[in-house]
This record gives C-alpha cells, sequence and structure tokens, in this order.
C-alpha cells in the first residue's frame, strides 16, 4: 500500500532503527517507546490488523512468531518477562493501518492493561 508508514519502512523509503528483518518480517524500535524495550514486528506484505491474519500463509506467520521469540533473546527479556500486543481498530489504539505486534520489556507491567 503506497501510503503505509510502515510499508515505507519495509521497503527502505524511510529511515527506522531496525533490530531484526528477514525476508518476510521486519521489527524496528517505535519511535514513541512506551518501555525500555518497545519494538514493533510487522510482516513486509501489507495487511490493515489481525482481521485481515488469513492473508498471511504459514510460512510468514512462523516468521513473524520467530522474529518475536528472537527479538525477546536479543534484548534480553526471558529472566524478567514481556509483553506482545497488537491493537486492532481505532479504539483499541491502532493508529497505523498496517498489522504489528509491539514487543515491550526491561519494567513491570500491570494487568489488567488500560
Amino acid at each position: 500500500m503506497e501510503d503505509c508508514l510502515f510499508c515505507k519502512i519495509a521497503n527502505g523509503e524511510i529511515g527506522s532503527d531496525i533490530v531484526y528483518e528477514n525476508e518476510k518480517v521486519i521489527a524496528f524500535k517505535d519511535i514513541s517507546p512506551k518501555a525500555p524495550v518497545h519494538i514493533l514486528v510487522i510482516p513486509k506484505k501489507h495487511i490493515s490488523s489481525i482481521m485481515e491474519i488469513g492473508r498471511l500463509n504459514s510460512e510468514e506467520l512462523s516468521e513473524l512468531m520467530k522474529a518475536i521469540s528472537n527479538i525477546a533473546i536479543q534484548f534480553e527479556l526471558l529472566t524478567d518477562g514481556f509483553r506482545v500486543v497488537t491493537n486492532t481498530g481505532e479504539g483499541a489504539g491502532q493508529t497505523v493501518d498496517h498489522l504489528h505486534f509491539h514487543i515491550l520489556g526491561k519494567r513491570q507491567f500491570g494487568w489488567p492493561p488500560g
């Protein structure tokens, strides 16, 4: 999608602090972090939200999950734990219309989230 901010990052049109990348997935630091570690993981293929997850094949889905796991190891998040979040729709806080997972770590999190 040509106007999508995350597609532009994935295509290299906009610079970002990339921490992980392969053929299917790219991950980069959030520009407005909500935790000491705040990484966004996206499929390179544009889909708007988790509601379009059926447009990703099993390899693309697997690569997303592997990326999250690898990033948790890379940023040493296993000892104290971390949170993975995807927001769907404006009411849930989705601000970019491209599926993305937030990896948040290195701070204490409350439950339920607010």
